[in-house]
């Protein structure tokens, strides 16, 4: 408060009709403190963020006193109009963090307010897990540059923009390159020089038993193809292995495929990279289903569906290159691998697109 440091005990009694005048013996301002000691019958001008005099123990603000017209008397005075109990409008050493506290735990994402405690605990630097670097590579011949009109038997590549969304949802800094032709030799380079300055690989597309299908062979060639094939529906033919230390993620070409693969797998790793929580960043609510959904035991079914806020409706589309189904969906539906489907009328947890 801006106001008059006093001893509160004083003030007791105080009021507009019988004030206590006290004698003005200095300031205190912030930065520049008053060198003195309070003694009985004294006050001291204080202005906010100024350090408390010696022998005071409260503040009166402002608006509780008033000048004596003291002019020519060469010392100045001042009523207090309002009561003010000791400790009050004073702030502490320890009152915001006391010795001890943590006050910013390992593993959590900083926010403004905390690099303004920081400073106040004097770091002008702390440490941080640093964002992990992500290439993604885009293979395909029949794929233009994102956001083509299709020409012939080409298309636009529909990946690379979906991927850049999730990596930077995910934390991670992503450079794409790509449409690459599916030529073994250029792939392999652009592979080496990828693992060479990245975090993480992506490679899009190319990743089955195809003649075209490079990256399986390329990844095992220059380091290690740890897993290659899960049960899953869509995006069985994901992969996964290591260039050096480098982790290769190998996410199919279909685009459905292409997102499942990379929020069940890769995603996870980056934000773990990262120091995020590895748990999805969806929401998930309960409903009813409103048909049945069919599986096969041995292998998770990633159903798309809408959710209108108690029943929850299979979209019938469920095509792996079919992406509108997931921006027609309002979230997904992953059926079990020990299920061979889901009966109309059952509780099931969906996992929704939208985070608000």
């Amino acid at each position: 408060m801006d106001g008059f440091a006093v001893r509160g005990e004083e003030t007791f009694g105080a009021d507009l009709y019988s004030p206590m005048v006290l004698r003005v013996v200095g300031a205190s301002r912030p930065g520049i403190g008053f060198l003195g000691h309070l003694g009985p019958g004294e006050a001291v001008f204080v202005a906010t963020g100024a350090p408390l005099p010696s022998g005071a123990d409260a503040v009166v603000p402002v608006e509780a006193s008033r000048p004596v017209d003291a002019a020519g008397l060469g010392d100045p005075r001042v009523e207090i109009t309002e009561p003010i109990s000791p400790g009050r409008h004073v702030g502490r050493c320890g009152e915001d963090l006391r010795e001890g506290t943590v006050a910013l735990a390992a593993g959590r994402r900083l926010r403004p307010q905390d690099l303004g405690l920081a400073s106040a605990l004097g770091l002008s630097r702390i440490p941080v897990v640093r964002r992990p670097t992500v290439t993604l590579l885009v293979t395909g011949d029949e794929l233009l540059p994102a956001g083509s009109i299709s020409d012939g038997f080409r298309i636009a590549d529909m990946n690379s923009p979906m991927i850049a969304a999730l990596v930077a949802r995910d934390g991670g800094i992503l450079t794409t390159d790509g449409p690459l032709p599916d030529d073994r030799d250029s792939l392999r380079n652009r592979l080496v020089e990828a693992a060479s300055t990245s975090d993480f690989v992506l490679i899009s597309g190319g990743s089955s038993t195809g003649p075209e299908d490079h990256a399986p062979g390329l990844v095992a060639e220059l380091g290690s193809l740890d897993h290659h094939g899960v049960a899953l529906r869509p995006a069985s033919p994901f992969g996964v292995g290591r260039v050096g230390d480098v982790p290769v993620f190998l996410l199919p070409g279909n685009p459905v495929s292409c997102l499942c693969a990379y929020d069940l797998f890769a995603g996870r790793a980056i934000r773990a990279a990262g120091g995020l929580r590895t748990e999805w960043p969806y929401r998930s609510v309960e409903g009813i289903l409103a048909a049945k959904l069919v599986s096969s035991l041995g292998r998770v079914d990633y159903t798309r569906v809408r959710y209108d806020g108690r029943e929850v409706e299979p979209l019938a589309t469920s095509g792996a290159s079919i992406l509108s189904s997931t921006t027609r969906a309002d979230g997904f539906v992953l059926v079990p691998a020990d299920s061979e489907g889901l009966a109309a009328g059952s509780l099931v947890k969906v996992w929704l697109y939208d985070r608000d």
